[in-house]
């Protein structure tokens, strides 16, 4: 006979913090006799079939861009030939790997510093009712300013360092952290909770066996879309008030009339928030792999 007492919270598996009534199976089904084969998190030909679509997409607009630029439909200095982009990337390189070093920094460590306040905000939001209802309105109220509007009040209180920029990307991507953990940690079936408590699991353990590995979905989809606007945030503090950084060389190839060093430093630009959000989806396979996402994404490209 089940005792609640006399269980431990680890024996609530990973899988019901989906739905407290999920059907047991029968004691004589295959499914308890035998366990499937684990998918392997990286397989060649899964990779294979993710990728090639976005790579024959690139090749077609590479391809669209060159045709449109070798017909002369537009002028060289308004839209660059991949050719001239090449050029110029490759004649610049030291140049460009100095300020993308730049840019990378900043992002990632306001990356970093959004990640442990945003989780923090949403810890303590879910488990009080009052700070919530007065702290979210702020939240929201410092979302909706303009970033580029206070970026020059941070030049004025930090000065022209690195702090500025580091903030800028903190505020930009602050906000979907804090949404996507809130949600996440809301997620939790409440028969679940109830089973804890009946249990006698203290509140950091329900938090670290339940509430946080149930949000994690919804947590790894908003540290996404963090990772994205993090870069941005720290190329709209270059934008500002700077000497160096990817913003800067847009800056100083927008004012030269320099398309093609403005185009090589916006594809850099992209290819690091693209960097950024494939890390993050391997983080996520690796600790999420048993969510119905993953489950899903695994049988359509089997």
């Amino acid at each position: 006979m089940f005792d609640p007492c006399n269980c431990d919270l680890e024996d609530i598996p990973m899988a019901a913090t989906t739905s407290a009534r999920a059907r047991k199976p029968d004691a004589g089904s295959a499914s308890t006799r035998t366990r499937p084969p684990a998918r392997k998190i990286f397989s060649p030909r899964r990779t294979a079939a993710s990728v090639w679509r976005p790579l024959a997409l690139v090749v077609a607009l590479l391809a669209g861009w060159w045709a449109v630029t070798a017909a002369d439909l537009v002028a060289p200095y308004i839209v660059p030939s991949p050719a001239d982009t090449w050029s110029a990337a490759a004649d610049n390189a030291a140049y460009l790997v100095q300020h993308t070093w730049v840019t990378t920094w900043e992002t990632l460590v306001g990356f970093v510093i959004a990640t442990v306040l945003g989780v923090l905000m949403a810890v303590v939001m879910v488990y009080s009712a009052n700070l919530e209802k007065t702290v979210y309105p702020l939240i929201l109220f410092a979302q909706v300013i303009p970033k580029i509007a206070v970026a020059p009040l941070f030049i004025v209180w930090l000065g022209f360092g690195p702090s500025p920029k580091i903030l800028v990307a903190v505020l930009m991507a602050f906000f979907p952290i804090v949404i996507s953990g809130l949600a996440g940690m809301r997620s939790v079936d409440p028969e679940i909770l109830e089973l804890t408590s009946t249990m006698g699991a203290s509140r950091f353990k329900t938090f670290a066996k339940i509430r946080l590995p149930a949000s994690l979905p919804q947590l790894m989809s908003g540290l996404k879309v963090a990772a994205t606007l993090a870069v941005t945030g720290a190329v709209v503090g270059e934008f500002v008030g700077a000497n160096e950084g990817l913003g800067y060389v847009i800056l100083q190839a927008n004012g030269n009339i320099d398309t093609a060093m403005l185009f090589a430093a916006l594809i850099i630009m992209s290819a690091l928030g693209i960097v950024l959000f494939a890390i993050i989806e391997i983080a996520e396979k690796l600790l999420i792999p048993w969510h119905s996402s993953r489950r899903v994404v695994n049988s359509a490209t089997a």
